[in-house]
């Protein structure tokens, strides 16, 4: 019994459920990867770092050795009043303040905090429209472009109810490069 069991759960199932993955979602099974000019770049789903101001910024990931390192998924464990949550958030409010002084809007609280997986690529539409203004300028571009990049790249909550909207800062800043790319062709 032990033996068929361990042929049935073990073997058989799941090797079912994996082709039945890749035969209706195939994308998805595969990782969601983003591909351009023949190799992948990246996945809709694991966050990037961005640090140049002509991109908008993602979450601050507290992944080890490095950020968004996919193989080291985790929260930082800082409690609210963890003084090394203080110094993270600070120096996160200086690089933005720094990387545009014209700015005086509250900053979001997702672009100074990291996700629970310190891998998420998404921030709120309120993030991406804190950092619109950088981007426009930096890359010279027409503002209303971007807000439509941005709410072209916004999803909108999962089932029409559930969770908040939300901004995948990868696939955006992939629209920012290849409309940049579309404009010198022209």
């Amino acid at each position: 019994m032990i033996a068929l069991l361990t042929l049935v759960t073990g073997v058989i199932y799941p090797l079912a459920m994996t082709g039945l993955a890749h035969l209706m979602f195939p994308a998805q099974a595969h990782g969601s990867l983003l591909v351009q000019d023949g190799r992948i770049t990246g996945s809709k789903l694991i966050g990037q770092q961005f640090e140049d101001p002509k991109y908008f910024w993602s979450r601050l990931s507290a992944t080890a050795p490095f950020p968004y390192n996919p193989a080291s998924s985790s929260g930082s464990n800082y409690g609210p009043l963890s003084p090394d949550l203080t110094k993270a958030m600070a120096s996160r409010r200086e690089a933005l303040r720094n990387a545009d002084p014209g700015n005086t809007a509250p900053i979001p609280v997702d672009l100074l905090t990291a996700s629970g997986s310190g891998l998420d690529p998404h921030i709120s539409p309120e993030a991406a429209e804190y950092q619109a203004g950088r981007v426009e300028r930096v890359r010279r571009l027409d503002a209303g472009m971007v807000r439509r990049l941005i709410a072209a790249h916004t999803e909108g909550r999962q089932l029409g109810f559930l969770g908040e909207p939300v901004v995948n800062v990868v696939e955006l800043n992939r629209g920012l490069d290849e409309n940049a790319a579309a404009d010198s062709h022209r």
